[in-house]
C-alpha cells in the first residue's frame, strides 16, 4: 500500500509558522494599543482630578500661586491628552496592520491546506483505480483458469 506523501508539504509548514509569528504580532500590537488606552485613560483621570482641583481652589479662599499651578497642571495633562490620543492612534494603526498581515498569511496557509486536500483526492482516487485493476486482474485470471480447466 503506497503512502500519501504531499510534495509541497514543507511549504504548508513555513505557511503554518508564518501564520503563527502574525498571530503573535498581532497580539503583541493588541497588547500594545491596550497599554497606550491604559496609558490615555490614566492621563484623562489624572487630569480631571487636577480640574477638579482647580474649580476647588477658585471656590472659598482663593490662593493665587496655587490656582495658577493647577492651571498648569491642566495644561500640562492636555498636552499629555494629546499626545497620547497620538500614540493611542499610531497603536491602532498597527494592530489594523497586524491583523491583515495575519488574515493574508491564514488564506495562503489556507489555500495549500486546500491544495493537500485536492492531491490527497487525487491520490485515493489513483489508489481505488489501482485497487480496481488488481481485483480485475485477480477475477479474469481466476476466471480464465476456470476456462482452461474445463476444456
Amino acid at each position: 500500500m503506497a503512502k500519501f506523501a504531499y510534495r509541497m508539504q514543507s511549504i504548508l509548514d513555513i505557511k503554518e509558522k508564518m501564520e503563527g509569528q502574525a498571530k503573535i504580532a498581532y497580539g503583541v500590537a493588541n497588547a500594545k494599543l491596550m497599554d497606550e488606552q491604559t496609558k490615555l485613560q490614566q492621563i484623562m483621570i489624572r487630569k480631571a482630578g487636577y480640574e477638579s482641583q482647580a474649580r476647588n481652589l477658585v471656590n472659598g479662599t482663593i490662593d493665587v500661586p496655587k490656582i495658577k499651578e493647577c492651571k498648569r497642571a491642566v495644561d500640562t495633562m492636555k498636552t499629555m491628552q494629546r499626545s497620547q490620543m497620538m500614540n493611542v492612534h499610531v497603536a491602532e494603526k498597527n494592530v489594523e496592520a497586524a491583523r491583515l498581515k495575519l488574515n493574508e498569511v491564514m488564506m495562503e496557509r489556507k489555500t495549500h491546506e486546500k491544495l493537500k486536500e485536492q492531491a490527497f483526492e487525487v491520490f485515493k482516487q489513483e489508489m481505488q483505480y489501482a485497487e480496481n485493476k488488481e481485483i480485475d486482474e485477480l477475477v479474469s485470471y481466476t476466471y480464465h483458469e476456470g476456462m482452461t480447466e474445463t476444456r
